[in-house]
């Protein structure tokens, strides 16, 4: 059949059609899966409508691939996981959505609705343990009911605040037929077309901004959810405001833009008299708002409410179209103080910071330093690279050391932490921008997770470069608590472990790294070589991140 023709009105198609035809009217060109008997109905719908099936090796990382390219186009990725076990390792890869603000749709199989209750293969009713951690969950009760459903939960997931949402699928429903035309053309919410935040609001926020002599914008990934990003970089420039950036908001403003910083956020936060907060939430990252000095009045601008209160006072509240509401507030907030003294004041911290980091840049010990690692990495990758972060310390070093400068160039496991999301972000980076590079940055731990996805990045020739991290430890665990009581258990791995072996097997490029001076090369091989690639690079069990953020 005719991918491109569409049905006659009337025309009886199978529940898992009516899927495939309405992901197919909202843009969807990629299914992330595992296959499960519950699903073939959609996946013969997606065969017959032209959309891609990507199939992985864990149901989690088809639910982390779903995310992976919503972070990579802002679009709604989407993902199908079978009945029972296949939701349930889909999980923490819905969570993490959820905390990321990631617009993921999730189709779930389900067992038929004419045996339930009697004991079918993989029988749970997903929805009561899927409903917390998504903005919507429901059951197709009818086969006539699949199209409004999948266009309900489309729209749900791109709609401020954006968020994964789910629809069960029961065996016999995507499987029976109904008569109907499922053509109809589909529309998502465009967050630029948003209104700006009430005009009241505005007003007492822009006289804030507008007196202030050290003011600051902290900004998170919120605001690339929202596409502020030209219009912060138009309010920070107009305004001379120094810029501070988190999560998916790095690269919202180039990593080489004067008033971008990254060194000097302790001291910026704290000394700002008004400090905007964008798309990002006062949790354990910014000391639940303690990063900020007890007197910063802090305006808080977000597509929507917070799910939680804020843990501290804030002097405004800013709620609507992000792009809009900072165009608003640039306007309004014009003819303030002269600012360059705060701005080279920062500099200078920002420049006195880089500069005593050099010596760890050009460390020559083996095993490696981390912070070497990067300086050697920095001088392969386009600036357009995108870069994806997966593991403990070694990420968090990456976090310090990988320059971003464009939106959704930087991809980590966001605030909910969850080890293993590396493989699946970094298939659909690569399936979304082929023509770039992406590099998958993972410590030795996280790749125990989904190392095995490499397996579906030689079988879906997907040339992602993994760079790892190899120290032989859960770094993240063992040295704080060797700090507290003197020893640490369950926090040691097989040291000089060969994961670049098992990249080879799996039928990748991959190569060891012991020395410096081998990195540069290995690091060139690697993405010269057409192949899934994973330098396995051996790190100083010994050194330890700086670490200041808290568990609680």
């Amino acid at each position: 059949m005719n991918a491109e023709a569409q049905t006659e009105p009337g025309t009886r198609l199978h529940g898992g059609r009516l899927v495939a035809k309405r992901l197919k009217a909202h843009g969807v060109t990629k299914l992330f899966t595992l296959s499960g008997g519950h699903l073939f109905s959609i996946y013969d719908g997606c065969r017959e409508e032209g959309i891609d099936i990507v199939d992985v090796r864990h149901e989690q990382s088809a639910v982390f691939a779903a995310e992976g390219w919503a972070k990579a186009t802002r679009e709604v990725g989407v993902c199908a996981l079978t009945a029972g076990p296949g939701v349930t390792n889909g999980m923490s890869g819905i969570a993490s959505a959820q905390q990321n603000g990631s617009p993921v749709f999730v189709l779930g199989g389900r067992a038929p609705t004419f045996r339930w209750g009697q004991g079918s293969l993989q029988e749970i009713d997903h929805v009561p343990f899927v409903a917390p951690v998504t903005k919507s969950a429901a059951t197709a009760s009818a086969t006539d009911e699949i199209p409004g459903l999948v266009d309900s939960a489309m729209r749900a997931a791109a709609e401020p605040p954006t968020g994964p949402t789910f629809l069960d699928l029961p065996l016999d429903q995507v499987f029976m037929e109904a008569e109907m035309d499922a053509d109809a053309p589909a529309e998502l919410p465009d967050p630029l077309s948003l209104e700006p935040a009430d005009g009241a609001a505005l007003e007492g926020a822009a006289e804030l901004l507008r007196g202030a002599s050290r003011p600051v914008v902290m900004a998170g990934t919120g605001l690339y959810w929202a596409r502020g990003e030209r219009a912060l970089v138009r309010l920070c420039e107009e305004l001379s405001i120094p810029v501070f950036l988190n999560g998916l908001g790095r690269g919202c403003v180039p990593a080489d833009h004067p008033m971008f910083f990254a060194r000097a956020r302790g001291r910026g936060l704290k000394e700002a008299d008004v400090a905007l907060v964008i798309g990002v939430p006062m949790d354990f990252r910014l000391g639940f708002g303690g990063s900020f000095g007890e007197d910063t009045r802090i305006i808080a601008v977000g597509s929507s409410p917070p799910p939680r209160a804020h843990p501290r006072e804030v002097a405004a509240e800013l709620y609507g179209g992000v792009a809009a509401t900072l165009d608003a507030l640039r306007s309004a907030a014009a003819g303030g103080p002269n600012r360059s003294a705060w701005v080279t004041s920062l500099r200078e911290v920002e420049n006195e910071k880089r500069a005593a980091e050099q010596a760890d840049l050009a460390d020559d010990r083996s095993p490696l330093h981390p912070m070497r690692l990067y300086n050697e990495l920095s001088q392969v990758l386009d600036r357009d690279a995108v870069v994806i972060g997966d593991g403990g310390d070694f990420v968090s070093f990456a976090g310090r050391m990988i320059e971003t400068y464009e939106p959704g160039c930087w991809m980590d496991p966001g605030p909910y932490g969850c080890l293993g999301s590396g493989p699946g972000f970094a298939l659909a980076a690569k399936l979304a921008h082929p023509d770039r590079q992406v590099c998958l940055l993972l410590g030795d731990g996280a790749f125990g997770f989904s190392g095995l996805e490499f397996d579906t990045l030689v079988r879906h020739g997907v040339p992602v470069v993994g760079v790892m991290g190899n120290n032989g430890i859960w770094a993240l665990e063992k040295h704080p608590m060797e700090f507290l009581y003197g020893y640490s258990v369950a926090a040691d791995l097989q040291p000089g472990c060969r994961y670049d072996e098992i990249v080879r097997t799996l039928g990748g490029h991959g190569e060891l790294v012991g020395r410096p001076d081998e990195l540069r090369p290995a690091l060139e091989r690697a993405f010269a070589s057409g192949k899934p690639a994973l330098v396995n690079v051996l790190t100083d069990p010994s050194v330890v991140y700086p670490r200041k953020a808290n568990l609680a």
